[in-house]
This record gives structure tokens, C-alpha cells and sequence, in this order.
């Protein structure tokens, strides 16, 4: 039986820890997309930091259809917040490629600029970027490299997105964002769609080794087999000078 209680407030006591040994004073700087993953992260640093020590950052791409559910989150936490339209940016780079840009390189522009945003507004604030990504979307590589995989520290990586779902309760956020579908933002597609299966069939496989549909089994397999590189220090040749 999942405890939310008990690990909300471990990891609110390690967000404490890693400010006090790696940036006593910092502040905690959180992309806000509307989810529940950047919702909830933002909440834990203000459990673990207080409210003048995170700083909101909403990153639309030209017109965000769900944008008044980041906008809900920064007011109920009562953070300070920078909304930044990346359009402009993204669209340069784009239009700067002498070839045609391939479907995930469009993709994944958006991520990686917004990566870049966030160390700004960090380096300018005196911050730490917190990764917002979810043990279940990099169990099947769902992130991208560079983009919102990175940070400098993550308080989620080893949770499900059940068990995020959970904390987010406890937390006290509102429902509509806590069981908002989620979606990237990038294709229009819900997470779900682009998966093709749900995360409540992900959690259970990956906490519990069940699963149902065996088909579905070997897709998970197979994300999570191309995808490890995503979580593992980038190779590098080590000569021996000895």
C-alpha cells in the first residue's frame, strides 16, 4: 500500500537537504505546463521552501489552449511567475535549418528552448531547475533529452503517476489539476494516445511486473530498452595514461 503522507514528507524533507548542501538560499525555479507533474513539484518546493523561494515559469509556444491551468496553479500556490512565449525563438531556430526539419526535431525544438529558459530565469535568480519529469514517462523514454529530462534536481523520478496522482491529493491541489488528461503539448495528442496504453496499465506493470495484454507488454519492453540511454550519463572515452 502506497503511504502518500509518508513520502510527501520525505521527499519534502530531501528538497530541504539538496537546497542546504548544493544552494542554501537558492531558489527553486519550476516550468509550469498546467499538469499535474509541474504542479505538484512546484507545491513540494513550496511545502519544503516556502512561497518566496519558487518562482513559476510558463513557457507557452505562440497560444497555449490550457494555459489558465498553469495560470490556476500559480495563484493557488501564491508564487512568483514569469510567463515567456518561446514562439518567436523556436520558430527562428526552425526557419534557421538550411534542410528540412524531420517531425521529431520539430518535436522537440519547444522542449529544449524551454530548457534553456529556465536556466535564464535560474541563472538570473539565483536558482535551481527542478526536473518535473515521473518514474512511469522515463520508464518508456516519454522526455525529452535535453529538453524537460534535465534539471537539477528531481523530486518525482521515482514515482508512478498513480502515486503522483496521490500526493497531489495530499498536497491539497485541485482536482482539475491533479486528474487533468495529460497531454504534451507539442502534437496534440494525449500522453496515452502517443503510448498506446494507459499509465494505469504502466504503473501496475512496473511496480507489480503484471500486465494483461501481452502485446502491450512487449511495446513497454521496447520503449524502455531504446529509451535507457535517456537516463544514463553520456559515454566518454577514458584514456589509460598510466
Amino acid at each position: 500500500m502506497f503511504d502518500a503522507v509518508k513520502v510527501k514528507n520525505e521527499c519534502v524533507a530531501w528538497i530541504r537537504s539538496f537546497f542546504e548542501e548544493s544552494g542554501k538560499g537558492c531558489n527553486a525555479i519550476v516550468g509550469i505546463s498546467g499538469g499535474k507533474d509541474s504542479s505538484i513539484v512546484a507545491a513540494l518546493c513550496v511545502e519544503a521552501l516556502g512561497k518566496d523561494r519558487v518562482i513559476g515559469v510558463l513557457m507557452p509556444c505562440g497560444v497555449q489552449q490550457d494555459i489558465e491551468m498553469a495560470e490556476l496553479l500559480v495563484r493557488h500556490l501564491d508564487i512568483k511567475h514569469y510567463v515567456i512565449n518561446i514562439k518567436d525563438t523556436v520558430n527562428a531556430i526552425s526557419n534557421a535549418m538550411p534542410f528540412d526539419l524531420s517531425v521529431q526535431s520539430v518535436t522537440n525544438i519547444p522542449p529544449r528552448v524551454r530548457m534553456t529558459v529556465l536556466y535564464a530565469v535560474a541563472q538570473s535568480h539565483n536558482g535551481r531547475v527542478a526536473n518535473t519529469c515521473n518514474l512511469s514517462e522515463d520508464w518508456v523514454g516519454y522526455s525529452t533529452r535535453y529538453g524537460d529530462s534535465v534539471g537539477d534536481f528531481s523530486p518525482c523520478s521515482f514515482l508512478t503517476v498513480q502515486e503522483m496522482k496521490a500526493i497531489g491529493r495530499v498536497l491539497g491541489l485541485p482536482d482539475i489539476l491533479v486528474d487533468k488528461v495529460p497531454i504534451d503539448g507539442l502534437c496534440g495528442k494525449s500522453d496515452e494516445e502517443n503510448l498506446g496504453f494507459t499509465y494505469a496499465e504502466l504503473d501496475r506493470y512496473i511496480r507489480t511486473g503484471e500486465i494483461d495484454d501481452l502485446q502491450k507488454k512487449a511495446l513497454i519492453d521496447d520503449k524502455h530498452q531504446r529509451n535507457l540511454f535517456k537516463l544514463q550519463l553520456m559515454p566518454s572515452f577514458k584514456p589509460d595514461l598510466m
